[in-house]
C-alpha cells in the first residue's frame, strides 16, 4: 500500500520576521511544491504528528502522545482557530489499532492544538482548511521524555495501522530542527510558573501580548540586537540524512540529553518527523519529491521542508 509524508518546520517568525535575502521566497516556493505533491497524492485523511507549546497539553495530565478524535485550534500566531475537521471515526480506529500493537497512547475527545500542529496544515491546505485530519500530539517539551526508540515504534505502529484502512493516508510532520528558544521547565521552576504549566487559559488579549513579545524578541535577533545560540547545521543534516536513508533504527541510539545538547532546547520537536518517517518506512522503500533545508540564522532556527512517497511496487 502506498503511504506518503509531508514534513514541514513551523516557526512563530513565519510571516512576522523577514529572514533576509531570498529565503522567505524560497520557503514559500517549497511550500508550493508540497502543496502540488499533496494535491497529486489526493489523501483521504492526513495524520499530523506535532508538538504542543504548553497551550493545549499541560502538566495537569501530560502524556507522551495522544490521538485527537475531536480537536480545536487555539489560533496562536494567526493559525486556524476553532473546531478542526477531524475524521473522528478514523481517529478512533487508528487509536485502537495502535493500542493493539502494544503502544500505550491516549485519546482525547476534546484536544486543543496550537501552531505546532496547525501551522503546517495551514501551509499545505490553506487557512480554515477542510481536509480531514487526525491530530497526534507528540510530547517534545514536557520533560521527562520517552527513549527515542519508542518514538520510532510509535510511528511504525501508525504505519501498520494506516495500511489496515481503506484510505489514502498522508503523514504530516511538524517541528523545527535545531533551535534554542526559552522553554519553561517544571523542575526547579517557581510555584507561579508551575501553576502556569498546569493550567493556562489566557484571554485573547493576553495571548496576543505574549506572542507580540516573542516576535519582538525574534526581530531583535534578526536585527543583530540580541544574541542567540548558533544553529547546528551539521546536526540538522545528520537528522535529515537519516530520514533520507529510510533506516529509522538509527535513532534508537540517540540519547535525549544529546538531542538537546546538539539541537537546542526545542530540538525534540523532531520526534514528530521521526514518527512520520517511521510510519512511511513500514510500507517499503520510499523516495523524495521535495527536499529543502535552510539554516535561518535570523530566525534562530533550522527550517526544513520535505515530501516523500513509497516506491512503486
Amino acid at each position: 500500500m502506498t503511504l506518503a509524508v509531508a514534513a514541514l518546520s513551523h516557526a512563530p517568525s513565519f510571516g512576522n520576521v523577514d529572514p533576509g535575502g531570498s529565503t522567505f521566497a524560497e520557503i514559500q516556493s517549497a511550500i508550493g511544491e508540497v502543496q502540488a505533491f499533496v494535491a497529486d497524492y489526493r489523501p483521504d485523511v492526513v495524520v499530523v504528528f506535532g508538538p504542543d507549546h504548553f497551550n493545549g497539553q499541560l502538566y495537569s495530565l501530560i502524556t507522551p502522545w495522544a490521538v485527537g478524535a475531536v480537536a480545536e485550534g487555539v489560533g496562536d500566531y494567526g493559525t486556524t482557530e476553532g473546531p478542526l475537521p477531524v475524521d473522528s471515526e478514523t481517529a478512533r480506529a487508528l487509536h485502537a489499532l495502535v493500542l493493539e500493537q502494544g503502544i500505550d497512547i491516549g485519546r482525547s475527545e476534546r484536544m486543543r492544538v496550537d501552531h505546532g500542529v496547525v501551522q503546517p496544515l495551514d501551509f499545505v491546505f490553506g487557512h480554515n482548511f477542510t481536509q480531514p485530519i487526525v491530530p497526534v500530539f507528540v510530547n517534545s517539551l514536557g520533560l521527562p521524555l520517552t527513549p527515542m526508540y519508542r518514538v520510532r515504534e510509535l510511528g511504525e505502529a501508525f504505519g501498520r495501522a494506516a495500511q489496515q484502512l481503506d484510505k489514502r493516508v498522508l503523514f504530516l510532520a511538524s517541528g523545527g530542527i535545531s533551535h534554542n528558544p526559552p522553554i519553561p521547565r517544571w523542575d526547579g521552576a517557581p510555584g507561579t510558573l508551575q501553576e502556569r504549566l498546569i493550567q493556562y487559559a489566557p484571554t485573547r488579549e493576553e495571548r496576543q501580548e505574549r506572542e507580540r513579545k516573542i516576535i519582538t524578541g525574534i526581530q531583535a535577533i534578526a536585527d543583530g540586537k540580541a544574541p542567540t545560540d548558533p544553529l547546528n547545521e551539521e546536526w540538522d543534516e545528520l537528522l535529515l540524512g537519516v530520514f533520507r536513508s529510510g533506516d529509522l533504527t538509527q535513532v534508537d541510539a540517540w540519547a535525549n540529553d544529546w538531542f538537546i545538547a546538539e539541537g537546542g532546547s526545542a530540538a525534540h520537536e523532531m520526534r514528530s518527523w521521526i514518527a512520520a518517517y517511521a510510519a512511511l518506512s513500514t510500507a517499503g522503500p520510499y523516495h523524495f519529491a521535495v527536499d529543502h533545508y535552510w539554516a535561518v540564522k535570523t530566525w534562530g532556527a533550522g527550517f526544513g521542508i520535505q515530501a516523500a512517497i513509497t516506491d512503486p511496487s
